[in-house]
């Protein structure tokens, strides 16, 4: 059994544009051993791309979320003073802030984050199952 956080790209296309992903992405999100864990920095950063008009949804964002979240089986990762104490200890190649908390997350709750993402990928900060 793997632990598995979805970085927010990787989340919307399993649901959105599955073309995107691997096979070894898509097997391991099928597969009913592995736990699927999901930030709510991700479902921020839904909001955020929905009002800037990067994504649209057929539905409310707080819809669409819930429904997704359900279909999925997703766990919420919670968003705790350590994670954010942690984050002082994640160091990128960019500033991202949601990058940082997404790592952080994957760190102390010893998940292994989902992502295509190559600056993740090549940061050594957390494991990782690319996403392309």
């Amino acid at each position: 059994m793997k632990k598995l956080l979805l970085d927010t790209h990787i989340w919307l296309w399993s649901l959105l544009e599955p073309r995107h992903l691997s096979r070894r992405v898509v097997s391991a999100l099928e597969d009913d051993a592995n736990e699927l864990w999901l930030s709510p920095i991700s479902i921020w950063e839904l909001s955020m791309l929905v009002q800037k008009g990067h994504v649209s949804l057929s539905e409310s964002v707080e819809d669409w979320v819930r429904e997704a979240m359900k279909r999925a089986a997703l766990r919420e990762a919670p968003l705790t003073a350590e994670v954010a104490l942690e984050t002082m200890r994640v160091r990128l190649p960019h500033r991202d802030p949601a990058d940082a908390f997404l790592v952080a997350t994957a760190r102390v709750f010893g998940l292994t984050l989902v992502t295509a993402d190559k600056r993740l990928i090549g940061s050594k900060m957390v494991a990782v199952l690319p996403g392309r």
